[in-house]
């Protein structure tokens, strides 16, 4: 195939989310002729709603065998962080049989190895991107807080999880707590300090920054619905309800829905939506920083709008509609943790679809079958933690250079 000038080649990245936004900024900056597609508008899926925590401490993969005992009681308790919908559930068994094959510890410890050789390289990246793009001030680096309400052995079991794994990790007792965030309820014991992670204060701005920075260099932007891709020997083929658009290359990066648009082009991918909830609060005093509960399986991250508290993983597809108790059961599992909270009221809920694979690692990818059609979604809780470092992976992958790590586990065609 005749090699094409990156300056002349025509690509179209499909999902305007954050991993979408890095990966068409990236790709316009290194000089092709981009174009960023999405049917609902900028950043108004996950990225609309999400933590906004920079994780980079998050190495292990979901499917743990450590989990299994729980799942049980977290399926009883109304109050749980994990729900499946009945009437859902025929169609999830074949993504958790999957799930449950990769908790045996060669799959475990090999997706462990590959998701850390990502969250490595992540914060830098984003330093980097936001640096390029002068956004700095986007970004808070005061680290986050992993809380328990157990005993000490509890903590330093899991502090010592992390620091075997190269992550930065202290453990704090109930005397520093009260100096580095006095707001903390009484009943937290312990907690560990990741101190090289960050967060933002504005997610959802921070992906239209990143947007208006793509535009800055020349990126189109189309708004559309997209109902079928073919690809072609020269091209690809965009069909929405109005008109046809023809590209050399396009990205998917559509997050939960890219399973539909791979199933254009013939893939069957084992994507699911672990739909996510958040609740906006008010509260008399701040956290300086996120607080996790190792407990309560929730995230309180502070922003300019007041504190998120996010969590919850419910699966019932992305069509169906938000279930408003998910996220009202988010205000006294935040208020145990942060008893300064208060108000909350209906406008204040959001829920998410954040697209999980069952090994937990990304698709960043081009495939054998569909040479013309590069994939980058998948990253399930981490895609703000990841969306820089695949958006570098993908675009290496495009122009066909070596990339920083091997990117070998994370193709399309591992399912």
């Amino acid at each position: 195939m005749k090699q094409i000038n990156a300056a002349q080649e025509t690509i179209a990245v499909i999902g305007a989310g954050i991993v979408g936004v890095t990966t068409a900024l990236k790709l316009q900056k290194e000089g092709y002729k981009v174009t960023l597609i999405d049917e609902k508008g900028i950043a108004e899926g996950c990225s609309k709603g999400n933590a906004g925590h920079f994780a980079t401490e998050q190495v292990f993969p979901l499917a743990q065998k450590g989990l299994l005992p729980h799942i049980p009681a977290m399926l009883i308790n109304p109050l749980g962080p994990f729900k499946i919908d009945i009437r859902y559930l025929p169609k999830a068994i074949p993504w958790f049989v999957r799930f449950l094959i990769n908790m045996k510890k060669d799959r475990f410890d090999r997706n462990k190895h590959a998701l850390k050789s990502l969250t490595e390289l992540a914060l830098q990246s984003w330093k980097t991107q936001l640096s390029d793009a002068n956004l700095t001030n986007k970004i808070t680096l005061n680290g986050s807080l992993l809380t328990f309400s157990g005993s000490k052995l509890t903590a330093e079991k899991v502090l010592k999880e992390y620091v075997s794994e190269g992550v930065s990790a202290e453990l704090l007792n109930r005397e520093q707590l009260d100096i580095l965030e006095p707001g903390i309820d009484k009943t937290i014991n312990y907690a560990i300090l990741f101190p090289e992670v960050g967060h933002s204060i504005d997610p959802y701005n921070l992906v239209h920054d990143l947007f208006k920075a793509y535009q800055a260099y020349g990126g189109e932007y189309i708004e559309t619905s997209i109902i079928n891709i073919n690809q072609f020997d020269n091209h690809v083929t965009i069909t929405s309800k109005t008109a046809n658009y023809e590209y050399e290359k396009i990205v998917i990066c559509a997050g939960a829905y890219s399973k539909n648009l791979c199933a254009y082009v013939g893939l069957n991918v084992p994507l699911e939506a672990e739909r996510g909830y958040h609740l906006m609060v008010k509260s008399k005093s701040m956290p300086k920083r996120p607080i996790a509960s190792f407990d309560k399986k929730l995230i309180l991250t502070p922003m300019t709008s007041g504190l998120r508290l996010a969590g919850t993983v419910e699966f019932a597809g992305v069509k169906k509609s938000m279930n408003i108790e998910r996220a009202k059961v988010l205000f006294p599992l935040g208020k145990s943790i942060w008893p300064d909270i208060y108000e909350q009221s209906d406008s204040n809920h959001w829920m998410g679809c954040r697209p999980s694979l069952p090994d937990s690692l990304p698709v960043i990818s081009q495939s054998l079958s569909t040479p013309r059609v590069y994939y980058n979604f998948g990253h399930q809780h981490l895609g703000l933690t990841l969306a820089t470092i695949s958006a570098e992976l993908i675009t290496s992958i495009i122009k066909k250079e070596s990339n920083k790590i091997d990117v070998t586990p994370f193709r399309i065609d591992r399912f």
